[in-house]
């Protein structure tokens, strides 16, 4: 009895209070566990990153590649010739012809250097960018050299500036044919995808499958009863052509009976 007097009061002992420290420990575990941990991103690909995060991440793999590749260097030297050119023919008289081709081929390069320097290729998949670069550059390298060979046909005597500018829109289109060089980087190791543009097969909504299923099992239930009655006449049939024979047996059997009668009388 004194023994359990003891336990009874040892449970009715009330707990010590928490001191600050601990309620300050208890309170950052409480934390912890409901702050909700962010999922490990991935730095090659773009997971599941959205929005700004999304976009921040596209832009600088974007830059990465445009300029470890060698494609922004040499789109800025061949931008750089060009503009060259146009300066050192405004003090002479030149062809309108000329200036046209310069100037297109200005805009050309700084839209693509725009495009890869903001990542905008990359939210617009349906173009393939290096195959439209590629194209690019190969017109730009044929209407370069053009160029070059239309300016010193069409005048007799050159002068410095003229001859400057000649060299300068040669020299650009020379480094549009090194970026056609480092266009193939992009296509080594890659297999052309066959069926592509085949549609996907069309899936049906759970909705529609839920009551395709009653329907198609109302249509088998008529074909399982007909294999059903089919199973039973072939039953019957042979049950039939087993009865049969032995039927005959019998009668055979009773029509020889009577002849041993007769023949045990006489």
């Amino acid at each position: 009895m004194a023994d359990k007097g003891k336990k009874g009061n040892a449970e009715a002992k009330p707990t010590a209070p928490l001191t600050p420290e601990e309620h300050s420990t208890e309170a950052s575990h409480e934390d912890h566990k409901s702050v909700k941990t962010k999922p490990l991103q991935p730095k090659d690909e773009v997971g599941t990153r959205k929005g700004c995060r999304r976009y921040r991440w596209e832009l600088m793999d974007s830059n990465k590649e445009f300029w470890i590749m060698g494609h922004a260097e040499v789109k800025i030297l061949s931008l750089g010739c060009l503009i060259a050119a146009m300066v050192m023919f405004t003090g002479t008289a030149v062809h309108p012809i000329l200036t046209l081709i310069i100037t297109m081929e200005i805009s050309i390069f700084s839209f693509f250097f725009i495009v890869h320097t903001f990542a905008v290729q990359r939210y617009m998949p349906f173009i393939l960018w290096p195959i439209s670069d590629l194209l690019n550059d190969l017109f730009s390298t044929i209407f370069l050299v053009g160029a070059v060979v239309f300016a010193v046909k069409s005048r007799q005597t050159m002068p410095v500036n003229y001859f400057i500018a000649v060299i300068l829109i040669g020299l650009a289109g020379f480094f549009a044919l090194i970026d056609i060089c480092l266009q193939r980087k992009h296509f080594k190791g890659k297999k052309i995808r066959r069926n592509v543009l085949v549609p996907p097969e069309k899936k049906q909504p759970a909705k529609e499958a839920e009551a395709a299923k009653p329907k198609e099992e109302e249509a088998a239930k008529p074909k399982e009863a007909e294999a059903a009655k089919s199973k039973t006449m072939e039953k019957r049939s042979t049950a039939k052509s087993v009865g049969k024979p032995s039927a005959a047996k019998s009668e055979k059997s009773l029509a020889g009976k009577p002849k041993d009668k007769k023949g045990s009388k006489k």
